[in-house]
This record gives C-alpha cells, structure tokens and sequence, in this order.
C-alpha cells in the first residue's frame, strides 16, 4: 500500500510540473538577424552604399556601429582612428596573401590603454587556441604566425565595434583613414549581432578569402 501511495504522489507531482510547464514555457533563446558587415557575393559599392544609409536619421540615441579602415591599422594607431568614440571591441586579422586567417575581437574596456594594448590581448586568445591545435598543420601554422606578428605590434586591425549617437558617427565617417561606418537599428542588443568587417584588402564582390598561399614562418 505504502509503494501505490508512492507512486500516486510521484504521478501527481509529474502531472503538477506538466501543468506548469504548458502554463509557463522556457523562454526561447534569443535570435538575431542584426549583422555589420558585407554580405558574401555583395559589392564593396552596394556596400558602402548601404553602410551610408546607415548612418541616416535625426534620433540621437546610441547605436552599435562598425567603423572599417582604409587600411590595417596598429593598435597604437586605435585611439585616433576611434575619433573619440567608445570602443566596444577591437577587431584583428593578419593579413597575408592567400592565407586565411583567423578574425579576432577583443573585448575593450572604456580606456586607452586597453585599446592600444588590444593587439596583445588578441595574440593570446589566439594562444589559447593555438593549444587546441595539432603541431605541424596548416592550422597551427596560421595561428602561429598571426601570434608572433600580433605581439610584436603589426598594423593588422581592419576596424573596429563601437557605440555612438548618428550624428558622431557621421562625423566619424568623414575622417581621414575610415572606409565606412555602418550602424545597427536602434533596438540592436549588445552581443546579439554578427560582425565581419570590410577588410582593406577585400575582394569585389566580397568573398571568403582564398586559402592556397604559402604560410610564412613569422
């Protein structure tokens, strides 16, 4: 008799939770359609085009917005070509004909020295990685060489994540060494969209880069 009461109680309880659960589903998981960057198979022309329409409106509420370079910068280099505006993360990638390698961001916290020294802190993410990876493969290759060449200062960031009304972005975009800046709608959520900068050395209509290069040692 004590086993039924038992199972009377756990069929009760399972049908309780059952309730509940249809009464109050799991939240979903947040998805995010919001992306800054070029499409794959986009001209750099339509590009700019829509990354300028961006940039269009009166309100003056912040908005997330992707500042590309006209050429790789250094991080010593980050704090000018910011214009002043606060630096969400800084982005990095090595550059070497016909070699893919690896897009970094680097979270930055609201100072200047973090920023210019944000190109080390992207040498040793990579490190972290790097551990993962199998001596000898083209993988490690990639990773070591964009290591070395990330601690010693290269100019290798193509842009840059940061946060600002549109009216300073607008300034931003007609300064000497921006491409382009492109901003995200107002109700854009931080960490909740995609990035893939317009990279100086793009091709056109963007594509994923050619992987068929010979690695350099350093």
């Amino acid at each position: 008799m004590r086993a039924l009461g038992f199972g009377a109680a756990a069929a009760v309880c399972a049908a309780v939770v059952v309730a509940l659960g249809i009464a109050t589903p799991p939240a979903p998981d947040g998805v995010s359609t919001d992306r800054l960057g070029p499409e794959t198979g986009e001209t750099i022309a339509e590009y700019l085009d829509r990354a300028r329409d961006s940039l269009s409106g009166s309100d003056d509420g912040d908005r997330w917005a992707l500042v590309s370079f006209t050429d790789y910068g250094p991080a010593a280099a980050l704090p000018g070509l910011s214009g002043g505006l606060r630096v969400s993360r800084a982005l990095y990638r090595v550059p070497i004909p016909r070699v893919a390698t690896p897009l970094v961001a680097v979270q930055v916290p609201e100072n200047a020295t973090a920023l210019t020294r944000s190109g080390t802190d992207a040498a040793w993410q990579l490190a972290d990685r790097r551990r993962y990876t199998a001596d000898g493969t083209r993988g490690a290759q990639v990773l070591d060489v964009s290591i070395v060449r990330l601690r010693t200062g290269c100019a290798c960031s193509p842009g840059l994540v940061i946060r600002a009304p549109l009216s300073r972005l607008r300034e931003l975009a007609g300064r000497p060494g921006i491409r382009t800046v492109q901003a995200l709608p107002a109700d854009a959520v931080a960490e909740r969209f995609a990035v893939a900068p317009l990279l100086p050395d793009s091709a056109d209509p963007v594509a994923p880069r050619p992987d068929d290069g010979a690695v350099p040692a350093g």
